[in-house]
């Protein structure tokens, strides 16, 4: 009884060394009596014990190898660290088992030494300007020389680059030299554009006010030109009146009289009468005295008074006036209609 207890607790531990459950993102390789057998997929597997084993267990996800700083010397003799990122997937779980035996420090080195070939091949400022262009170079070299070992490297990134010291401060004050240089340059093409816009505007200023006088000025002349066409008109219209009217020679007599007056009203230095003017003037204060219109103040009887000298007219005793105008200037009635 005891001995087929013994038998089935053996049993079960066997058939437990049998059961192997995978889980997803894995796979196992199997060895049958220390050989290669099978892979095992994610899910449940029952492997013969002591006879099947799980000879290592591998990951089917990306994975991220962060490798320390490497010392790289570049074409023009400046030593610097870089250190890369490395994404990598294995795609043969088999040739991952058994092509290499310790594939990630493989990669490590290989990426190492394919660095170190690239950035030689170029100068610092070469560097520190083509990360996407080494990046590029190294997938495919690693790419191609990992197939044998399972790995599909997907990508790869610098992802520092560390100049010694003095190029760092080298680096520094030519990175402010030229910032100052960009601020100068911007600072002068501000000055320059500011110039430009203050002259454009001065200029725009000047040719709006020359056409704002130019406007001005032709409003004034129309202006002008249309009061100087309505007197002409009303005086036109004036006289068209007068011919309806159908006025006879004392109204023209009066209209003579009246322009006579405004030249008499002492602002003129010289008047020029004309004859006939004169002429009707004489025989119009002739018939109005006939008719007794004219001034008919009572002579004064008392004792006539001193007489006063009369003071010579400038305008009618001077030898240059005309005849017509001495004449006018002795009859009755003056400048003022009286006698």
């Amino acid at each position: 009884m005891a001995f087929l207890i013994v038998v089935l607790v053996l049993v079960l531990i066997a058939v437990g060394f049998g059961i192997r459950i995978v889980p997803q993102g894995y796979v196992f390789v199997i060895e049958r009596l220390g050989k290669y057998h099978n892979t095992l997929v994610p899910g449940f597997h029952v492997i013969i014990p002591f006879i099947d084993r799980v000879a290592k267990r591998v990951s089917l996800k990306e994975q991220v190898a962060d490798f320390p700083p490497q010392d790289v010397i570049t074409k023009d003799n400046v030593i610097m660290k870089i250190d890369t990122v490395v994404y990598f997937k294995v795609q043969d779980p088999k040739l991952y088992a058994y092509g290499a035996e310790r594939p990630i420090l493989a990669l490590e080195n290989l990426t190492a030494t394919t660095l170190r070939n690239l950035v030689g091949e170029l100068e610092l400022d070469q560097t520190l300007t083509s990360r996407d262009n080494i990046n590029s170079k190294m997938r495919v070299i690693l790419d191609e020389a990992t197939d044998p070992w399972g790995i599909k490297v997907g990508r790869v990134e610098l992802k520092n680059i560390i100049p010694p010291e003095e190029i760092q401060r080298s680096m520094e004050k030519q990175m402010k030299a030229e910032r100052d240089r960009r601020e100068t340059l911007l600072e002068a093409e501000g000055h320059k554009q500011a110039s430009i816009t203050r002259a454009e505007g001065d200029k725009q200023a000047l040719v709006l006010k020359a056409e704002a006088e130019r406007d001005a000025a032709i409003a004034r002349a129309t202006g002008q030109a249309e009061s100087i066409r309505l007197v002409y008109e009303a005086e036109a219209r004036g006289i068209e009146m007068l011919k309806e009217a159908n006025m006879d020679e004392r109204v023209l007599l009066i209209k003579k009289l009246e322009a006579l007056s405004k030249l008499g009203d002492g602002r003129a230095t010289k008047i020029v009468v004309p004859t006939d003017l004169a002429g009707a003037a004489s025989d119009l204060t002739f018939k109005t005295e006939m008719l007794g219109f004219g001034n008919n103040t009572p002579v004064d009887k008392a004792p006539a008074s001193k007489p006063v000298e009369k003071k010579a007219d400038p305008c009618c005793n001077d030898g240059e006036k005309s005849a017509t105008t001495q004449h006018f200037a002795t009859t009755h009635t003056d400048f003022d209609g009286q006698n």
